[in-house]
């Protein structure tokens, strides 16, 4: 019986980076998404083929794509390609996202069909195509990676706010609509996890960051949960109340 196979969506830095390598350590062959490639780098390191390599060297097999979560063509032709290829698909994660940093109302009204597109519609995307074929094969698990700002209307970033708290909702609406076939749950993330992108938006001084492994500690924990564990927003912080996520090893680093 071949691995599982799970695909990872922000994969060619910080929390996606970190998840594939800890998916890949626990068995699992992996399909690396990300815009940043060797022939289409982005100012931040990390490319999707660095990723992929770091799978392989944990002993899974891995397959390197380089997309733009908005375009639901390739989306769907991805699926395509995974199931030839791979024959199977066991866990979603769809991680990438996008934060306009400026306020919303200053911004221009494309920023913010952006961050619909990235954060809300390719979510939505992977999903459309994926969930059948899961359902299909006996079930999948799919985990949206939301964050606190859903809560926080504060945060000055309109956009990303709201496209949170809709990822949130749909991601109980979808849960229930898949309800005993396909498991749909969202991590929202509460406490400062490290990446190039958060540490980029950092306007001076010091944070305490943790590290990205306490994201794949969460996922790899809802990922072997049973499928009727489905339409739920988990928090980092409660799922280490619950010893899901290791302790706190928190870290200053400068911006």
């Amino acid at each position: 019986m071949s691995n599982p196979v799970a695909l990872v969506t922000g994969a060619s830095r910080g929390i996606g980076r970190q998840l594939c390598f800890d998916l890949a350590a626990a068995g699992h062959d992996v399909v690396c998404v990300a815009r940043s490639s060797r022939e289409n780098p982005s100012k931040l390191p990390g490319t999707v083929d660095e990723t992929a390599e770091g799978v392989r060297e944990r002993g899974a097999r891995a397959l390197a794509v380089s997309l733009d979560v908005r375009d639901e063509a390739a989306i769907a032709s991805l699926v395509e390609r995974v199931y030839d290829e791979w024959g199977r698909c066991d866990l979603l994660v769809n991680n990438a996202a996008v934060a306009p940093p400026r306020p919303a109302l200053e911004d221009s009204t494309k920023r913010w069909r952006l961050a619909v597109d990235v954060n809300v519609n390719g979510p939505f995307y992977f999903t459309y195509y994926l969930a059948p074929r899961m359902a299909k094969d006996g079930g999948g698990r799919i985990v949206n990676v939301s964050s606190v700002v859903a809560v926080m209307p504060e945060f000055g970033r309109a956009s990303y706010t709201a496209t949170k708290c809709a990822l949130e909702g749909m991601t109980r609406a979808l849960g229930h609509d898949l309800a005993d076939r396909v498991a749909v749950n969202c991590l929202r993330i509460d406490i400062p996890v490290w990446s190039e992108g958060f540490a980029e938006t950092l306007g001076g001084g010091e944070l305490a960051f943790e590290d990205a492994v306490v994201i794949s500690d969460a996922i790899l924990w809802l990922a072997r949960e049973p499928l009727s564990q489905t339409a739920e927003v988990f928090t980092v912080t409660g799922l280490r109340e619950q010893g899901v996520v290791r302790p706190s090893t928190r870290a200053h680093i400068g911006s």
